[in-house]
């Protein structure tokens, strides 16, 4: 499903206007179709996420902004990385899933995870329960919006979501559907249902953990009667990539120093948790690194880069690398 996704994380554009914005973003989704990935992916979220940014810095509803790059793109999948169950119906959510594989020609896929940004939440008066009852409210939207998308028509009496006889008229343009991707990394909880119910899967962890996860995740898959190959498996992965090592550096240093943060002063654990997740070099690096996460056994790969995605040029280069990690 998944061979080379990038993710959008970040609408925060240096001299770019609000009525510019979709433009730049759109100008990235095109300039990742060309340079080799598959996949264009966006965060559902309402308020940026800390370490990306500040609460107030631009968030573009997701939906939304996916309908405006399928008119503007022409072969990658589109979804998100992943829609919370909580901010929507789930039949409502298979109706804007459907809605965007008609308006695609079939590119669409449900990214899906229970939900953790409270304070969004809090702020906007969506409902934030307890992590018990946002992973059920997760296992029957999961439920419906799977049915809805086969054209089954269903009836489910959940704990928290119902449905009966639910049309979703006009049916998807993928056959099948638009595939399911889950996201997360809780052994527990998010990779059973994983196993149970995805297309695909999305582990978000440090970058040492990737092959203990996966085989986690290949054990879940075994207590449900399911081969772990028959699931689309990526990691996510923060890119900081330059012409060279120093100028990747210079990069993540002055990202940190607008969040007010100063490489040089940041404690061993601080430095570590940041180094966990991203990668920080050159394109001989990076492809090194990504090779490494793939070989481990990962379909394939998806990265972000939080820190210059808004440059074309950024995005073809992450585009090249990606690629040439994959061969």
């Amino acid at each position: 499903m998944i061979n080379a996704g990038l993710q959008i994380p970040n609408f925060t554009f240096p001299g770019v206007g609000r009525g510019e914005l979709f433009e730049r973003v759109a100008d990235m989704a095109v300039a990742a179709e060309a340079s080799g990935f598959d996949t264009v992916l966006v965060m559902d979220h309402f308020y940026q996420l800390p370490l990306l940014g500040e609460p107030d810095d631009p968030m573009m509803e997701a939906y939304t902004l996916l309908g405006g790059l399928a008119a503007r793109t022409e072969r990658v999948q589109l979804g998100t990385l992943v829609t919370g169950v909580t901010y929507r119906n789930p039949a409502m959510l298979a109706k804007i899933v459907t809605t965007l594989d008609v308006i695609s020609k079939g590119r669409a896929f449900l990214g899906i995870g229970a939900a953790w940004h409270d304070t969004e939440h809090h702020a906007l008066g969506f409902d934030f329960p307890p992590l018990k009852e946002r992973f059920e409210r997760l296992e029957e939207a999961l439920q419906i919006c799977r049915a809805m998308f086969r054209g089954e028509r269903p009836t489910i009496e959940g704990k928290h979501y119902q449905v009966r006889d639910a049309i979703n008229s006009p049916a998807p343009v993928r056959e099948g559907g638009p595939p399911i991707l889950i996201g997360g990394s809780g052994e527990k909880k998010t990779m059973p249902l994983m196993a149970r119910y995805a297309d695909a899967a999305n582990v978000i962890a440090d970058l040492d953990q990737m092959p203990a996860k996966l085989e986690a995740l290949a054990a879940a898959c075994k207590a449900e009667g399911r081969d772990v190959d028959s699931l689309n498996t990526t990691p996510l992965v923060f890119l900081v990539c330059d012409d060279t090592a120093e100028g990747a550096e210079a990069k993540r240093n002055a990202g940190l120093a607008a969040r007010g943060l100063v490489w040089d002063d940041l404690d061993e654990a601080t430095r570590g948790m940041i180094s966990g997740r991203m990668i920080v070099g050159d394109r001989d690096h990076a492809v090194e690194r990504l090779r490494a996460i793939v070989d481990a056994g990962y379909d394939g790969l998806i990265v972000n880069l939080p820190l210059d995605g808004c440059d074309t040029t950024a995005v073809e280069r992450a585009g090249a690398v990606v690629t040439e990690a994959l061969s």
